[in-house]
């Protein structure tokens, strides 16, 4: 099953972090990467840019609207995201656990659809 592992942080964070604590961080994201990727269940990798360059699309009087920004309640924001396939939800948060932790929160949701090649539909 699919499942999409969300990096949220407050923005800037990475970027304040000492060199060495930035390449550490990113050699788990390799690890992980690299194993996922080795038995084919790598999805979508992608850091995303900063909330300033978000949009929000929504219906506001009946017509869409776009509005400038996320409009995230919190100091926390969305940064990027995994697609990885794994066997269980057991496998999801094992994995998730493998990313650097004390730069980031990760959240787990599986994916009802998706055009993965081996993705699944019943679930």
């Amino acid at each position: 099953m699919l499942y999409a592992i969300l990096i949220y942080a407050e923005e800037g964070v990475f970027e304040r972090l000492e060199p060495e604590c930035q390449e550490e961080a990113l050699e788990k994201h390799q690890a992980i990467q690299a194993e996922y990727g080795a038995k084919g269940g790598l999805g979508a990798v992608a850091r995303l840019m900063g909330t300033a360059a978000a949009l929000t699309v929504r219906q506001q009087g009946g017509s869409p609207v776009v509005l400038d920004g996320p409009f995230a309640e919190t100091k926390e924001q969305l940064l990027g995201l995994y697609i990885l396939d794994c066997a269980d939800i057991e496998e999801a948060i094992a994995a998730a656990k493998k990313f650097p932790l004390e730069t980031a929160a990760y959240e787990i949701r599986p994916i009802r659809w998706s055009n993965h090649p081996g993705a699944s539909y019943d679930e």
